[in-house]
């Protein structure tokens, strides 16, 4: 691998290094407005025990040692979608952060450098701000976002009258709603993965929830809803700051006409305006798609969301997602296989997916 860079006296001194202790660099992404939970040093070793990959954690140092800006990326590398370097796959949020524009440069253009080093095709960050990057944009994706009150009551008063009698549907079946940790996985794994059977899409293995909720005991958190012990509807819950988010959640669409999806998020709402949090993330979707209307509903308004894609070479944006009519075929025959069979060959192609 070629070096990264030396210190450059143009710039102030400033050097771009693999190198940066884990302490130094989580103080910087929590003094960092930017900066997002996945930003945190712990979550390159999840995916790295998680899924096998390789990651380049570049950081910009000062003369005196401080650092002055980082860019997390993942070498994902495979037969089937090639290698790009991208920051961060799996998440919605990750990309560059830095104090200013020359450090911004300075980490794109060492990740340029690792990328060509790699012979990797292209690199993504997705950011959350409009950055001036000259790089390539897509805006095809916003993140829906709801402003919390101190209490539940108050916001339970703003939900539409439909929204609320699908609520009390729920409750009136019967239906338990529980908030814990490791407990609840088994749980959570049988809704999600059988859900993600129903999409067409590969499922992550269990063991990578398994070590989020052991890295984050309190950041992370599972909630169920059950009826008479069967888990019908649950969601994967993040906190970092002052905000709460859902970045995976599911529901047995056999019950569907009872409504746990309806419980699933107003006690997850519920929990967040308790637990303190004053803003709810309930993930990204395409504008005026079905789940942008979900969300919607509860009353979220969309954030713009930017990432940014280098390419070693002319011709369009990678399309790694399930809208590609390239994927049609894959996703239609995997609807058709039986659960357990995917939760067994689902990790092993989930892991290709960013």
């Amino acid at each position: 691998m070629c070096p990264l860079t030396a210190s450059d006296n143009d710039v102030g001194a400033l050097e771009v290094t693999e190198k940066c202790d884990d302490g130094c660099w989580d103080e910087y992404i929590h003094a960092h407005p930017s900066a997002s939970g996945y930003h945190q040093i712990a979550w390159r070793r999840i995916l790295e025990d998680s899924f096998g990959h390789r990651t380049i954690y570049l950081t910009v140092k000062d003369q005196l040692g401080e650092v002055r800006g980082v860019l997390p990326l993942v070498c994902m590398s495979s037969r089937l979608f090639g290698c790009f370097l991208i920051s961060l796959p799996f998440f919605n949020y990750g990309g560059v952060l830095a104090d200013d524009h020359r450090v911004q440069n300075l980490l794109l253009e060492a990740a340029v450098r690792v990328a060509k080093d790699l012979k990797a095709e292209h690199i993504e960050l997705r950011q959350t701000e409009l950055l001036d990057l000259g790089w390539s944009q897509k805006q095809h994706k916003v993140s829906m976002r709801l402003e919390l009150p101190s209490d539940f009551d108050t916001l339970w008063k703003c939900f539409p009258s439909k929204l609320r009698s699908q609520v009390r549907r729920a409750q009136k079946a019967g239906m338990t709603v529980y908030v814990a940790g490791e407990e609840l996985l088994d749980d959570f794994y049988q809704v999600f993965s059988r859900n993600m059977r129903d999409l067409g899409t590969p499922v992550y293995g269990k063991e990578f929830f398994k070590s989020i909720l052991h890295t984050f005991p309190k950041e992370a958190k599972i909630c169920t809803v059950s009826l008479e012990g069967k888990p019908l509807a649950v969601g994967f819950l993040y906190g970092f700051r002052e905000m709460l988010e859902i970045p995976w959640a599911s529901s047995d669409r056999r019950f569907a006409g009872l409504a746990p999806n309806m419980l699933l998020y107003s006690s997850v709402l519920e929990y967040a305006c308790r637990s303190g949090f004053r803003m709810f993330d309930f993930g990204r979707s395409t504008v005026a798609s079905g789940t942008y209307r979900f969300k919607e509903q509860w009353g979220a308004r969309p954030l713009p969301l930017f990432w940014y894609y280098w390419l070693d070479h002319s011709g369009p944006l990678p399309e790694l997602n399930p809208q590609n009519p390239k994927y049609s075929l894959a996703i239609s025959l995997w609807r058709r296989l039986p659960v357990p069979l995917t939760r067994i060959i689902g990790p092993h192609i989930a892991r290709h997916l960013p």
